[in-house]
């Protein structure tokens, strides 16, 4: 067998097409359609999409080391969404160059990877990590830095080392979880959903 036979990507074949379709509903939104929520207790469609990609960010590239060093600054885009309920307002263009940016992160690794790949186990992310990544943060998410970091603090758990497998059906997860969450606000709205085969 060659190379490009034991690739992963044609297994997750899908996931980009679902990427794509995520992209297009984002796209065209104003910046009061991201704001859109089912209740005010739910997150806006703005930040699901800005959680996405900061998902996507933190277990490829700061976890796995995957993709280029642009990526950094996208790894903790979404602090201050889950500490503090705070929408960051990124308009529809950021949110798709994310989606764009480290869909294409995704896509080179799984063409790179092979099966035995996923094997690979990744340590625990431990407190001198977690403080050197706050700290690359944009000033103005300096706080929620610090309120991600008081939590993991706080809470003293020690989160178990993960497999590359583990890792990317994870992100997968995540990344269809919070897009039908999207498009359930958008359909709710009377906006055009993400298309489902």
């Amino acid at each position: 067998m060659t190379e490009h036979q034991l690739s992963l990507l044609p297994f997750y074949a899908g996931w980009g097409i679902h990427n794509q379709r995520l992209v297009a509903a984002i796209a065209p939104l104003t910046g009061e359609q991201l704001a859109l929520r089912n209740t005010p207790q739910h997150w806006s469609i703005g930040m699901y999409a800005t959680h996405i990609v900061a998902n996507r960010a933190w277990w490829f590239h700061a976890r796995m080391g995957e993709g280029s060093a642009d990526l950094t600054s996208l790894e903790l885009w979404a602090l201050g969404v889950c500490e503090a309920d705070v929408d960051p307002c990124h308009p529809a263009a950021e949110l798709v160059a994310g989606l764009e940016k480290t869909w294409q992160m995704i896509e080179q690794t799984l063409a790179r990877l092979t099966p035995a790949d996923l094997e690979q186990v990744f340590p625990p992310f431990g407190e001198a990590e977690r403080v050197r990544h706050a700290k690359l943060v944009e000033p103005a998410l300096q706080p929620f830095a610090q309120m991600w970091l008081d939590a993991a603090a706080r809470s003293g758990v020690v989160r178990p080392a993960v497999s590359r497998q583990q890792i990317i059906w994870g992100v997968l997860e995540h990344d269809i979880h919070h897009g039908s969450e999207i498009s359930t606000i958008l359909g709710v709205h009377g906006l055009p959903v993400i298309e489902l085969d």
